[in-house]
């Protein structure tokens, strides 16, 4: 068989493996790619307007990489035929025979078309580098995506990089010694505390891998989504590990609307331990394992309740730091409930824009008006 010879093409693959940290297969797989490229282009630039190729023109053709001869080969297979009406898809029996009398009408044949040295010009080896930077970008992304898939909704460590737009881009460190991996922090996934300078380290939520060959970067991270909240708690929290205590709902605001109003989550918890006290085991000894979190969060109100079975109890206790003087489940099936408060905790209850009682309501999943014991009892008495 004939052979386009590529000197020093060995050297060449293990440069780029350990130029783009990629295996010496992927390599050879992406070189493969981008010389059929680079065939296909030698090929077109030599039809006639009479016979166009069409997109699929190619599927019976395949090219082998030799790395130990340094070059490569193209064959193509061709069903036998008594009159050749497509050259390329088609050899005759006659044609055939000569190297191989077992082959009859009918059958598939791989016929060596591998080009001559001098005819795989130029313009084909351009089409060729180009391709196969592609190719490597390709390869690299799918290792990215098959390193990183299993990771999504865990928290890692990054690093800020650079800013484009409002993102903030960050680099994860990769694994098995590849170089780091940008990350992009959208700014609806940031949150306003945080001071994303240069460098600066920060514990990021993964939030998806992003698949396809889209250009920037395939990871989008988060600091405000609940997952970092609930990671950030089972780093300090013993108890969640051991199973004595658990997470049952949590709802976060980490960039609320209106700038005055500070982030805020609210997160129930519950044990089945009797000895037990869950949102003691969640704050810690003087407030140690809470303010841990709070520092990382750079400041974030939490409110840690304990969760209950009881709607109305739960309801109440959701709607702290305010006190309950009443919970009324006005329509259990639809989830709709009031709750009476004292007059002096009405704001307290609602909250600053609404926030306390709008994460009471997505922690509950209960509809929740609050009335002042006040006007509940004046509407009760007309």
């Amino acid at each position: 068989m004939s052979i386009v010879k590529l000197p020093g093409l060995k050297m060449l693959i293990e440069e780029i493996s350990k130029s783009h940290n990629l295996p010496e297969n992927s390599v050879k797989e992406a070189l493969r790619e981008a010389l059929f490229k680079g065939y296909e282009r030698f090929r077109r630039s030599k039809q006639t307007n009479s016979h166009p190729f069409g997109d699929d023109y190619f599927d019976n053709f395949r090219l082998e990489l030799d790395v130990e001869e340094e070059g490569f080969r193209v064959l193509a297979l061709k069903m036998v035929t008594e009159s050749v009406q497509e050259p390329d898809h088609q050899i005759s029996l006659d044609e055939v025979q000569e190297f191989n009398d077992e082959v009859q009408l009918g059958n598939e044949v791989l016929v060596d078309v591998t080009p001559e040295q001098k005819d795989f010009g130029r313009m084909a080896a351009i089409q060729t580098k180009q391709v196969l930077q592609q190719k490597l970008k390709d390869q690299q992304r799918a290792i990215i995506q098959e390193e990183f898939k299993e990771l999504e909704g865990t928290v890692l460590q990054a690093k800020v990089l650079r800013f484009e737009r409002q993102s903030v881009i960050m680099t994860l460190q990769s694994a098995h010694g590849r170089p780091e991996v940008e990350a992009e922090l959208p700014h609806h996934e940031q949150i306003a505390s945080d001071n994303y300078r240069a460098n600066a380290s920060f514990k990021v939520y993964l939030k998806k891998v992003r698949e396809g060959s889209q250009r920037g970067p395939q990871l989008l991270v988060s600091r405000a989504d609940a997952g970092l909240v609930v990671y950030l708690f089972d780093n300090e929290v013993p108890e969640f590990e051991e199973g004595v205590v658990r997470i049952v709902a949590i709802a976060r605001e980490a960039n609320p609307h209106n700038r005055s109003v500070n982030a805020r989550t609210k997160i129930a918890v519950d044990t089945l331990e009797r000895d037990v006290d869950p949102v003691g085991a969640c704050i810690g000894a003087r407030g140690s394992r809470i303010q841990a979190v709070v520092n990382e969060l750079k400041g974030e109100k939490i409110d840690v309740i304990r969760w209950s079975p009881d709607p109305a109890t739960y309801i109440a206790n959701s709607l702290s730091p305010a006190q309950i003087d009443l919970v009324k489940l006005i329509n259990p099936e639809e989830k709709q409930s009031l709750v009476i408060v004292p007059d002096n905790h009405l704001s307290l209850a609602i909250g600053k824009e609404g926030q306390n009682v709008r994460l009471a309501a997505r922690l509950t999943g209960w509809k929740i008006d609050i009335k002042s014991k006040s006007k509940y009892a004046d509407e009760e008495s007309e």
